[in-house]
């Protein structure tokens, strides 16, 4: 069973704005149980339908897909508090990408029981759950046209805003802290590393960016 911190702060980020009904939000931490994983430890894998969906609530999950030619490709880095798994479950459709422990990690495992549960008798959770649908297919959407169609700068300025949406936490005066790395940002702006460490560098000096090893502070 997980703390009712880490799961009241998935819900905060995932869906902000959403209140349970007192019976749900007693019901619901019963429902989701805390799953530790080893370095390495595959969660589900490419081509099997999940049994629930996740949320991670320490460590990093890493998702990744096998191309028919046998290469890997890792999608992202996944942190606290974020969800994963989302699109497969809901759809009930085998998973798209395989997803691995990066370093020891615990997630928060939301299965059928307390899916429905949330669906059925919590007002507002659907509705939320497709605006949460809604903000990554929009984010997805401006990738692939910023990759057809906007130049190297373009295309950094909103993978890095894409990444502070995603695992930004607030630093206050205006900074957000994201936790990522360059190899990560360049592969989502579809830019060579050199490229992105020539951006990062010049928004460093535009006062924009403060850059730490697997993070860096980001002010719009």
């Amino acid at each position: 069973m997980p703390d009712d911190d880490a799961l009241w702060r998935v819900f905060a980020a995932n869906f902000p704005g959403l209140t349970l009904p007192a019976r749900v939000a007693d019901r619901l931490p019963a429902l989701v149980p805390r799953r530790r994983l080893a370095d390495g430890r595959s969660l589900f894998v490419q081509g099997h339908k999940p049994a629930a969906f996740y949320a991670v609530a320490a460590g990093e999950i890493e998702t990744r897909f096998t191309g028919a030619d046998g290469a890997v490709s890792v999608i992202e880095h996944v942190g606290p508090p974020r969800l994963f798994g989302l699109a497969a479950f809901a759809a009930g459709q085998a998973a798209e990408y395989e997803a691995v422990a990066r370093g020891p990690c615990e997630v928060l495992v939301i299965g059928r029981e307390a899916y429905l549960l949330l669906m059925d008798e919590a007002p507002g959770f659907a509705r939320a759950l497709l605006a949460e649908f809604a903000r990554r297919y929009d984010g997805t959407l401006r990738l692939l046209q910023a990759a057809r169609h906007q130049g190297a700068a373009e295309r950094f300025a909103l993978a890095l805003a894409q990444l502070a949406r995603e695992r930004g936490a607030p630093e206050g005066k205006g900074w957000v802290e994201v936790r990522a790395t360059q190899a990560e940002l360049a592969r989502l702006a579809h830019l060579s590393r050199q490229t992105a460490n020539e951006l990062l560098a010049a928004a460093e000096a535009a006062g924009h960016v403060k850059r730490g090893r697997g993070r860096w502070l980001w002010r719009p």
